[in-house]
């Protein structure tokens, strides 16, 4: 009975999300990801030497790289539009200290942020690439405070550096590079 409550005021997507963290890790792992933001940085420049870059979802590459950074840069800059309270204190924690014990996450990817602005839909993706290295090197100089999370709330420096590097990590999924 406790469980149809809190389903009934979830949405689809944090139900699947939070079923979706019950899997064990093995059944999570792919490749190799990233697992540093510099990790983010050198993976950037492999994209750049890479022949073809190209989404498999919706998303053009533009949009993927632009969400990735809209995310590190709503960080510092604050999210438009948050999730409630009970939410980040219940579910949003819940799933970041889960995505800390896999070491990795999993969300829509094509979910945008809550309130961000519209993805340029281009396959020419170099703008985005440029826009996320700005975003993680900003994020790495960064001494002052940072922004609540939109779902998992206040977060540390080193927590919000793991919550990006696991967004970026995911989106790697959908990425391919020849």
């Amino acid at each position: 009975p406790a469980f149809a409550s809190l389903s009934s005021i979830m949405n689809r997507r944090n139900f699947l999300l939070t079923t979706s963290m019950l899997l064990p890790a093995s059944a999570l792992a792919d490749s190799p990801k990233v697992q540093t933001l510099d990790g983010v940085l050198h993976w950037l420049d492999r994209l750049d030497q890479a022949a073809t870059v190209r989404s498999t979802t919706d998303w053009k590459m533009q949009a993927v790289l632009e969400h990735l950074a809209q995310s590190i840069e709503m960080s510092l800059d604050g999210f438009p539009q948050a999730k409630p309270i009970w939410f980040q204190a219940t579910v949003g924690t819940a799933a970041f200290a889960i995505f800390g014990l896999l070491g990795l996450m999993r969300h829509g990817l094509t979910e945008p942020i809550p309130g961000a602005p519209a993805l340029t839909q281009r396959d020419d993706w170099k703008a985005g690439a440029q826009r996320l290295r700005i975003a993680v090197n900003r994020f790495l100089a960064r001494q002052g405070p940072l922004h609540p999370h939109f779902a998992y709330g206040a977060l540390s420096k080193p927590d919000f550096a793991r919550a990006h590097v696991y967004h970026v990590a995911n989106h790697q999924d959908e990425i391919v590079v020849s």
